[in-house]
């Protein structure tokens, strides 16, 4: 009885010093092998790598995040969340002793792959970005920079988390799932993704969005020193808006950059073995 007490205890301890040490994700460990930080895209939990942990769990272990606020995941009260995401990140690989974990994200998450990769270029290994870009508001006008949009209502974080606290529950996932429609091709998925949303903390899907949106990436990846893989949506995107997405990554000096025509922007989703297999290309290659 003494023991089982002591182990209760322990497992307590261990729980809540986790807790403590990275208040911004939570955090799922699957397999075995070279590790690899799972990163999802907004309003998502990590269940959305779920298909994507079964395929490679058996040559990578898996670091798989929720952050906070999204899909369920307790939020937390800072000013910039993505920033001190980014920061208990990269706490929690020096913590761990983690030796040079890779690094993939889908959308919000393919945003912070790169944001920590170019802050901290010694500290991870190979980045796999799905679907995000450096500067989420330039995709349709390429000249933007965030002087031109820091002073626009349209990015006034009080007035975007107050229209996300307006939004009735009442029909909330029903249209989202018709949102989610234009981004994942099975209605199922949309409306898992839409159920995400909707037990996503609502202060957190404000401000993120307008964090992203206002901060901008395209010199900083400069600094990044390992090889960075771009998988990219080319549903609905034609040959100018391809090329202006491809442009963003225009100052990493290792990357490879490649378009599935007909997936939407879960590509893992809706092209899973053309997703896996350029997975395993550019894992498996040296450069």
């Amino acid at each position: 009885m003494k023991k089982i007490i002591i182990t209760i205890v322990l497992t307590i301890v261990s729980f809540v010093t986790n807790a403590q040490n990275n208040p911004s994700f939570e955090v799922k460990v699957v397999g075995k092998g070279q590790p690899m930080i799972l990163i999802p895209g907004y309003s998502c939990n990590g269940e959305v790598w779920n298909e994507t942990v079964a395929q490679f769990k058996n040559q990578y272990e898996f670091h798989i995040l929720t952050l906070a606020g999204f899909g369920g995941a307790k939020p937390i009260q800072t000013e910039n969340i993505l920033q001190t995401i980014k920061e208990d990140i990269a706490k929690y690989v020096l913590d761990k002793k983690l030796k040079k974990p890779m690094l993939m994200g889908h959308s919000l998450g393919a945003f912070m792959t790169l944001w920590l990769e170019a802050d901290y270029p010694t500290l991870f290994g190979k980045g796999i970005c799905v679907d995000g870009v450096p500067f989420i508001s330039a995709l349709l006008k390429p000249e933007t920079k965030v002087a031109d949009i820091k002073d626009s209502p349209m990015y006034n974080k009080e007035a975007v988390v107050n229209n996300f606290k307006n939004l009735p529950n009442e029909g909330y996932i029903e249209n989202m799932t018709k949102m989610m429609g234009s981004q994942v091709a099975d209605v199922n998925r949309a409306k898992t993704i839409a159920v995400w949303s909707f037990n996503s903390d609502r202060v957190t899907l404000g401000s993120t969005i307008v964090e992203m949106a206002l901060t901008d990436l395209r010199d900083k990846i400069a600094t990044i020193q390992q090889p960075i893989l771009v998988l990219v949506s080319g549903f609905g995107r034609n040959e100018k808006s391809l090329q202006d997405f491809e442009n963003q990554f225009a100052k990493i000096s290792n990357k490879t950059i490649k378009t599935v025509p007909n997936a939407k922007h879960f590509i893992m989703y809706d092209a899973p073995e053309w997703f896996y297999n350029e997975i395993t290309v550019f894992l498996n290659s040296k450069a």
